[in-house]
């Protein structure tokens, strides 16, 4: 863990008490379906326009590191970028349920993504691939790219062509924008297994004058085009969750019992099948660096932190934005706690539960005791421990999620994964 990812996330940590105490029943005596709905989609506005004027931050601090390119330019880049990620990761919670949120979300936050499609990569990263046609295409190296039958013009590196490239040939590792893609330019790979340490690019790969690796001034318009399309993706999805939106309309449509179904159905699913599954469960198993969310810059342990933060958030029906200020009104719990206060209680424990389990492995990585890509390695107890603990948590609030869902006479469908349900099967296909 190096000291500029953990100064950057212990600026933007945010109080763990400010998680535990969830303050169910307040509105329990007037609180109705339509105004949890409402205030969810009020929570969601302001998620997105906070995750927005991140990214905004972002792109300034990426135009002057590709104008001027320097240690410390280079610096500010990854410490906007890890600053970016809290509010975007709070969102996340509102995929699952909302097919506008799903048709959209990997047009910025796919993963894991195979980096030689964009650029160099260590001679350990291999010349091809079965599953990718593209594994080496290094677009930054190649101004004409092969998909397929077809011949791309790449001479020019801008939004349109990223775009175009991304989930090329219909293989889901051509990750070619998003918050990943930034972050692999920013960092570079990193080589470091599950020892100490994240990416290392040096700032002259973005120098001109004193270019290391080649193609700097191509790899700068890469990292620029890349940033700004992040934030027209995200200006797009505040449009739909602003008063009047598609977003809206599309969970009214529903009625009262499909959009509660729809907020229980991403917090369920967000803890079980994507979080404690796919982005946890799968990377204890292998013990594999390579199955971590943020995977270049070793900020993980922030992005599960933060997609907990959301999910109490949208729970409880009270959200913390970045700038301090509190929207807050009534909460799905709210509503279970006036149907069956048992159940409420037992998912507000819960979600307590789990973000003090969550608190450990941020504060662990923070300290830079351990990095999540070292907790997961193979032999290492204390850290898979932490690990295992979060799982755990998640998986029973999962299940507390399902009892509330059954205190309100819903039925919902909620992610799986092999991870977690089939984990013989995990790594031998």
């Amino acid at each position: 863990m190096t000291s500029l990812v953990r100064t950057a996330a212990l600026a933007v940590t945010l109080s763990v008490a400010s998680i535990g105490a969830l303050p169910i029943g307040a509105h329990a005596a007037a609180v109705d379906a339509k105004a949890v709905i409402a205030n969810y989609e009020a929570i969601a506005h302001a998620m997105y326009q906070d995750a927005h004027a991140s990214a905004v931050t972002l792109k300034s601090a990426v135009r002057a590191l590709a104008k001027t390119p320097s240690a410390k330019n280079l610096k500010a880049a990854r410490v906007a970028w890890i600053a970016a990620r809290p509010a975007y990761q709070q969102t996340e919670a509102l995929r699952f349920g909302n097919a506008i949120v799903d048709d959209w979300e990997g047009r910025v936050n796919a993963w894991p993504l195979d980096e030689g499609l964009i650029d160099y990569v260590d001679a350990g990263y291999g010349t091809e691939a079965d599953h990718n046609p593209l594994y080496t295409a290094n677009v930054i190296a190649n101004k004409k790219i092969r998909i397929g039958a077809t011949m791309v013009d790449a001479s020019k590196i801008d939004k349109k062509l990223i775009a175009e490239l991304h989930e090329a040939q219909e293989v889901e590792a051509n990750v070619s924008i998003g918050y990943h893609a930034i972050e692999f330019l920013l960092w570079g790979q990193d080589l470091n297994g599950t020892g100490p340490g994240a990416g290392n690019r040096p700032h002259t790969d973005f120098d001109t004058r004193k270019c290391t690796n080649g193609n700097c001034d191509r790899r700068a318009a890469y990292l620029v085009a890349a940033t700004d399309l992040l934030v027209d993706d995200l200006a797009e999805m505040v449009a739909n969750w602003a008063p009047g939106g598609p977003a809206r309309a599309e969970l009214e449509a529903k009625g009262p019992e499909g959009g509660l179904a729809t907020i229980l159905t991403g917090i369920g699913s967000l803890s079980y099948g994507e979080l404690a599954g796919e982005r946890m469960k799968l990377g204890l198993i292998l013990h594999d660096p390579e199955e971590e969310h943020d995977c270049f810059s070793d900020n993980t342990h922030n992005s599960h932190y933060y997609d907990q933060v959301g999910m109490v958030a949208l729970a409880s029906g009270r959200y913390v934005r970045s700038d301090k200020s509190v929207i807050k009104g009534p909460g799905i719990l709210d509503l279970a706690a006036a149907k069956d206060p048992a159940a409420a209680k037992e998912m507000t424990a819960a979600l307590a539960t789990t973000s003090a389990k969550m608190q450990v492995m941020k504060d662990t990585a923070d300290k830079g005791t351990m990095a999540y890509d070292q907790m997961i390695g193979e032999g290492n107890e204390a850290g898979n421990k932490i690990v295992q603990d979060v799982i755990d948590g998640l998986v029973a609030q999962t299940r507390a999620t399902e009892r509330v869902v059954t205190a309100l006479n819903l039925s919902i469908q909620i992610e799986g994964s092999d991870s977690l349900d089939n984990p013989g099967t995990v790594g031998k296909n």
